[in-house]
């Protein structure tokens, strides 16, 4: 007779050998809940997105200028078949965008009736911190965008919570009539 082993019994065989060699994975001493959202900065601030506000993020897109708009307005874009109006943020708080037109980005926001592209300085992706270090107590903030910031994280630097819906159901925002 052969003493070549089943191939079920060279598998039970393996997984024996596996967990006898196998190390045990470090107990957990103390899980930390984070909160997530899209991080970007305008002009020297530094500011933090909702996940669910942000329906994707561009390289600044090729537009169309459009007539009778205000300064902000920057136009209209193709984005797949859908006209994306895209909005100079900065502009639209008073402040001017950075000169460095690589780094600029685009959020998208998707809610109701409302379909833009924000365009700001810079986007950092996706950022976490611990719930802990939430405060609603925010930092001095310029007045036009305080209606629009929920809260901060602190990290290195305080990372301000803007909330692109509120800023969609802004009338001044939906107002771009000149």
């Amino acid at each position: 007779m052969s003493d070549a082993l089943s191939p079920f019994e060279l598998l039970a065989d393996i997984d024996r050998r596996c967990r006898v060699s196998a190390a045990g994975l470090p107990s957990q001493q103390q899980t930390v809940q984070t909160w997530g959202g899209i991080g970007f900065r305008m002009g020297t601030r530094y500011f933090v997105a909702p996940m669910g506000e942000v329906g994707e993020v561009l390289h600044e897109p090729r537009h169309t200028l459009l007539p009778g708009v205000k300064p902000w307005v920057k136009g209209v874009a193709n984005v797949r078949g859908r006209l994306l109006p895209v909005m100079d943020l900065c502009g639209f708080f008073g402040s001017e965008l950075s000169p460095l037109r690589k780094q600029r980005r685009v959020l998208v926001v998707d809610h109701h009736e409302v379909f833009a592209g924000l365009t700001v300085d810079e986007v950092f992706g996706m950022q976490h911190f611990p719930v802990s270090s939430f405060s609603e107590l925010l930092p001095e903030v310029e007045t036009a965008i305080a209606p629009f910031v929920r809260g901060v994280f602190q990290r290195e630097r305080p990372w301000l919570v803007f909330s692109p819906h509120a800023l969609a159901q802004d009338q001044g925002f939906l107002d771009v009539a000149i």
